[in-house]
């Protein structure tokens, strides 16, 4: 009953007319961010974090902006999955697979709202498996003390190249990178300059949320600036949408689809790296096993439809639950949510629903208000995002860069961060066409310092006896999932990619 009052207190706290129409505005740009392919919601985010931060929005109608994005770019992705065959980002590879062949046969529009209505259920129910286990989880975090809790970021990093990642060496290179970026500045504990180079502006250390724009937005824009003799002619593509409402017979049979596909997802979501893409895979992959009796599965089966759009959309609200119970980001949307928290002055985790329970409870009311909002504004307004696809990136990314360096000007007011931003930039576009994912790097680059500190703290306490890290059943059990978490996507996670890529390329061939 705690947990319906203090929801309560969150929807009178999201109901003002100023976090209302940032919620609007959130999910519109989301959904638009989705829709482009290549995208996604993490750079969706990291795109417009400047934004929250140039509007001098305080920390509620911030996280209200930035995770109406984050949803709305969940159900953005399925829109250039559908109609060209192009997945807007990993998690909607899947949704190709049966949505480009509905567009093929003039069911366009059905297939898009027909993942509009799935995305919706995925990512409501999940929102109410967020209220309802994440204070749960909170009081299973009060069990934590410095080891456990160091232990506990080694598992996120162990965890998070999972199955979206090449493998997991170059996953360990880009922790192991971000850590050393988390070491830059003055030692809290003994006050020494660590690879500062002389340079007073690093003694703070670097801002993650300069790394993260340079990184996630500039990184874009510097791989389109590679190819932009290729894109820049390139035809703009011929979409027809036809009906844009599925009929209730239609969302009926897909009913149990969604409910299955909602659970794994919201599962998959919890488990700190998997993430969306992991939820959505694994959806598709069941729902076929038990459902596709006629092969009907890749050939434009409704089913086909729903099930991976449920899946990514509850990992969506999945993921949120150990960002906020814990401070360990279950995906890279997230992971960059973190970064915005962290500049906020707002420390995730089980303190977080006590000192700060508006910022928490305003945020997952927002969330349902969101949910709402992009079921309504997907659906009649299939044809204006679609429409989106029609814009050559080489408008789009001057946009993009625009906003980025006047964006973070406005947050510091420095120049020095401008050219920070532009090495990390150059940075994320050398990593990704080294296939070297970004999220660990920025993940270390976050959770680095508290690293450290719960280290020294542990080891201090237990007078530099280093078996403390492993003293505890709870330590144990967290270092046990951890090697798990690290080894089996060697073992599992390289067929899962590769079935993944065959899917996508089977349809694309079709």
């Amino acid at each position: 009953m705690d947990t319906l009052s203090a929801l309560g207190d969150g929807f009178f706290i999201a109901l003002t007319w100023q976090n209302l129409l940032l919620a609007v505005l959130g999910c519109f740009l989301g959904t638009v961010m989705g829709a482009l392919p290549g995208l996604g919601p993490s750079n969706g985010v990291a795109i417009l974090i400047p934004l929250a931060f140039t509007l001098g929005l305080g920390a509620t109608p911030a996280l209200i902006l930035l995770t109406s994005v984050y949803y709305g770019a969940m159900y953005g992705g399925r829109i250039s999955s559908i109609l060209l065959n192009i997945p807007g980002d990993e998690p909607a590879m899947m949704t190709c697979l049966d949505g480009y062949p509905m567009a093929q046969q003039g069911r366009a529009g059905e297939a898009l709202a027909l993942s509009g209505v799935a995305s919706f259920f995925g990512a409501f129910f999940a929102t109410w498996g967020l209220v309802l286990l994440a204070p749960q989880l909170v009081k299973v975090a009060l069990l934590f003390g410095p080891a456990e809790y160091f232990a506990l970021f080694t598992l996120a990093f162990a965890t998070l190249g999972g199955v979206s990642s090449t493998n997991q060496a170059k996953s360990a290179f880009a922790a192991a990178l971000g850590l050393g970026l988390a070491m830059v500045g003055v030692d809290t504990q003994t006050g020494v300059p660590r690879f500062t180079f002389g340079e007073v502006h690093l003694y703070d250390g670097i801002d993650f949320l300069v790394a993260i724009v340079g990184l996630f937005a500039l990184s874009e824009v510097f791989i389109f600036l590679e190819h932009r003799s290729t894109d820049a002619d390139a035809a703009p593509p011929k979409v027809k949408i036809g009906r844009i409402t599925p009929s209730l017979g239609l969302i009926r049979s897909c009913l149990p689809t969604m409910i299955r596909s909602t659970g794994l997802g919201f599962l998959a979501g919890v488990l700190p790296g998997a993430g969306a893409s992991l939820g959505s895979f694994i959806s598709y992959s069941v729902e076929k096993r038990l459902v596709d009796k006629a092969g009907t599965f890749g050939t434009g089966d409704p089913r086909g439809v729903a099930a991976p759009e449920a899946g990514n959309n509850a990992a969506a609200g999945g993921a949120l639950v150990p960002m906020l119970a814990l401070g360990v980001p279950g995906s890279g949307t997230t992971a960059v949510l973190l970064a915005v928290l962290l500049s906020l002055n707002i420390t995730p985790g089980p303190l977080l629903f006590t000192q700060n329970p508006d910022v928490v409870w305003g945020l997952i009311a927002a969330l349902f208000i969101a949910n709402v909002m992009l079921l309504a504004m997907n659906i009649p307004m299939v044809g204006l995002f679609t429409r989106v696809l029609l814009v050559p990136p080489r408008i789009l990314m001057p946009v993009v860069a625009m906003v980025s360096f006047v964006g973070i000007y406005g947050i510091s007011g420095s120049s020095f961060d401008l050219l920070v931003m532009i090495g990390f930039g150059v940075l994320g576009w050398v990593l990704r066409k080294l296939d070297v994912p970004l999220v660990p790097v920025i993940l270390g680059t976050l959770l680095g310092n508290a690293m450290e500190s719960n280290l020294r703290r542990a080891i201090t306490i237990d007078n530099g006896n280093w078996g403390t890290l492993i003293d505890s059943p709870l330590s144990i059990a967290l270092w046990t999932i951890a090697a798990i978490g690290f080894v089996l996507p060697i073992v599992v996670g390289k067929a899962m990619k590769r079935r993944m890529r065959m899917d996508a390329e089977g349809a694309l061939r079709d």
